[in-house]
């Protein structure tokens, strides 16, 4: 019976489309809740169709083995004295030791904000091989073209992941 189920042209139909063809050609081999169970025991119930298998995917992942080797910096929202009035704080920490090694707080989220702070850092802290950002939306508009980011020492540079 699964034979049946598994052809070219049952392939994409419900048991019960199947049952009704084969009863329209006048064959009875069973009732559909039995083709059901046949499906479910060779966990076919799904989708029977050949389907394209893709790589496992593997998160991107960043080591750091000591200090100063790799940096991450966000932005992070903090009130303000007045209603609806808020500061951007901009963090730098190193990933290995979990150090703070730049912050600067602001009345706005800027690229401009942001690429000072870094520059800042790595030349008072010594360079960082690799500096990892967020996603934010700040983030991504001024910075995300390699021509806005001045790289301070030759081993700085500036990676999006």
């Amino acid at each position: 019976m699964r034979a049946v189920l598994c052809e070219k042209r049952f392939v994409d139909q419900a048991p019960r489309e199947v049952f009704a063809t084969l009863l329209d050609e006048g064959r009875y081999l069973c009732s559909p809740r039995t083709m059901y169970r046949i499906l479910k025991d060779s966990g076919a119930v799904r989708e029977r169709r050949d389907q394209l298998r893709h790589p496992a995917y593997k998160k991107p992942e960043l080591l750091a083995t000591k200090p100063n080797e790799l940096w991450s910096w966000d932005i992070a929202k903090l009130k303000g004295p007045a209603k609806w009035s808020y500061f951007q704080l901009y963090v730098l920490l190193d990933v290995f030791s979990r150090y703070v090694v730049g912050w600067t707080i602001a009345p706005r989220e800027s690229g401009a904000i942001a690429k000072q702070l870094i520059e800042e850092t790595c030349a008072r802290c010594g360079a960082s091989s690799l500096i990892s950002a967020a996603t934010g939306e700040s983030m991504a508009q001024e910075m995300s073209q390699p021509q806005n980011f001045c790289v301070i020492a030759a081993t700085c540079a500036w990676k999006r992941l």
